[in-house]
C-alpha cells in the first residue's frame, strides 16, 4: 500500500523535525505521539475511516473540533487535556503549512480554532508547617525510609520536575560547598541549583549506607528494587504514601491535591514569601519566560495584603461617613422606604 500524504508527513514530523531540528525531549515527543494515536482512534472508532488512507484534507477544523469534544465528553478528559491536545495539533499544523503550501488555509484554519477557558483553581502547594510535618513522619531508620526521606528532600529543595529527579544520576550530586545539583530540564537544558545543608548530609548518609552503586557515577541517584531509575508514578507513589499518613494525622494542613509538582510549587512560594525575586527563581525553575513564573506572585495573598495594607490608610470603623451627616440626604433615602 502507498503511504498517505498524511502518514509520510507525521512521521517525518515526529522521528525527524522534533528530534532533530526542534530538539524536543523524548517526553514532550511522546506527548505529541500520544495525541495523534488518540485522533487515529477517533478516526476509526467513530468516523469509521481506515487509519492508512487517512489523508490530510480529511483533518478539518470542523474535524478536529469534534475529537476535541469526544476527548472532554467520551474519554473524560480534562480542559487542560484537551487544550494540551489542540497545543500539539497546531504544532503539527504550523509544520505542515511550511512543508506543503497546498493545505495552508486548512492549516490555519485548524491554528486558529481557540484553547478552551478553564476555570482557575489556584496552585495547589504545601505551607512550610505542612512539609516540616510531612519530612517528620518519614522515619531514617531503615534503607527504604532513609531513601523515601532524601527523595522527598530533595524533591522539595530542589523544586525540580519530577521528570528532573528521574533522571538524576550519582555525578549530578556534589556535596563540597557550596553543595550543588546538576538538573537537566526541558528541551535537554541543564541548571546548576544549590541545596541546603541538611538536604546535602542526607544525600551523602543515603548513598554511604544505601546506595547500591555510589562507586558508579553513572547510576541512578532513586532507584526501584529491580536497580532501575524510579519511574514518575513510583515517585509520585512514595510521596503519596507519606501524604496519606499525615493526612489522616492532620487533615488540617494537607491540600486536597498533593502530587511531586505541588513540592514545585511549595519551594517556589517559600522562596517569593521569603523576599527572593522572581529572576531568581525564574533560573531556579528553568523557566524561559519570567511571565511563567510570574504565578507565583499572583498566588501569593499574603503579599498582596501586606502591600494593600501599606499604602492604604487606616479607616476605623466607627468613623461616621459624611453623608451620614447631611440632613436633606438623610430624609431624602428615608423616604424611599
Amino acid at each position: 500500500m502507498k503511504p498517505t500524504d498524511f502518514a509520510n508527513y507525521l512521521s517525518q514530523y515526529l522521528s525527524i523535525y522534533l528530534p532533530g531540528t526542534v530538539g524536543l525531549s523524548t517526553n514532550t515527543i511522546a506527548s505529541r505521539r500520544d495525541c495523534f494515536m488518540l485522533l487515529l482512534r477517533y478516526l476509526q472508532d467513530v468516523k469509521k475511516l481506515i487509519p492508512e488512507k487517512v489523508e490530510v484534507p480529511v483533518l478539518t477544523a470542523e474535524l478536529i473540533t469534534e475529537y476535541l469534544n469526544w476527548l472532554e465528553i467520551e474519554r473524560c478528559c480534562s480542559i487542560s487535556t484537551r487544550n494540551l491536545r489542540l497545543s500539539s495539533l497546531k504544532a503539527f499544523f504550523r509544520y505542515l503549512q511550511i512543508q506543503t503550501p497546498d493545505y495552508i488555509y486548512q492549516c490555519q484554519q485548524i491554528a486558529a480554532l481557540p484553547m478552551k477557558k478553564q476555570p482557575d483553581y489556584g496552585l495547589d502547594y504545601l505551607n512550610l508547617d505542612c512539609i516540616k510535618a510531612l519530612l517528620a513522619i518519614i522515619l531514617p531508620d531503615t534503607e527504604a525510609g532513609l531513601r523515601d526521606l532524601t527523595l522527598v528532600s530533595v524533591l522539595y529543595d530542589s523544586a525540580a520536575r519530577v521528570q528532573e529527579i528521574a533522571d538524576l544520576c550519582i555525578r549530578d550530586v556534589r556535596l563540597n560547598k557550596p553543595a550543588t545539583l546538576r538538573l537537566i530540564g526541558k528541551g535537554q537544558k541543564a541548571r546548576i541549583i544549590p541545596i541546603m545543608e541538611p538536604t546535602a548530609r542526607l544525600i551523602e548518609s543515603y548513598l554511604h549506607k544505601v546506595h547500591a552503586s555510589a562507586s558508579n557515577n553513572n547510576s541512578p541517584l532513586f532507584y526501584n528494587r529491580t536497580g532501575n531509575k524510579l519511574s514518575r508514578a513510583g515517585i509520585a507513589y512514595v510521596l503519596n504514601k507519606y501524604v496519606n499518613v499525615l493526612r489522616a494525622e492532620r487533615p488540617d494542613i494537607v491540600p486536597t491535591t498533593v502530587s511531586p509538582h505541588s513540592m514545585r510549587h511549595s519551594k517556589s512560594m517559600h522562596m517569593l514569601s521569603a523576599g527572593v525575586p522572581l529572576i531568581y527563581i525564574r533560573d531556579y525553575l528553568g523557566h524561559v519566560e519570567i511571565s511563567t513564573t510570574e504565578v507565583y506572585a499572583r498566588a501569593d495573598t499574603a503579599q498582596k495584603r501586606q502591600a494593600i495594607e501599606m499604602v492604604s490608610s487606616p479607616v476605623g470603623l466607627n468613623e461616621v461617613p459624611l453623608w451620614q451627616e447631611n440632613p436633606s440626604l438623610m430624609k431624602w433615602l428615608n423616604s424611599l422606604c
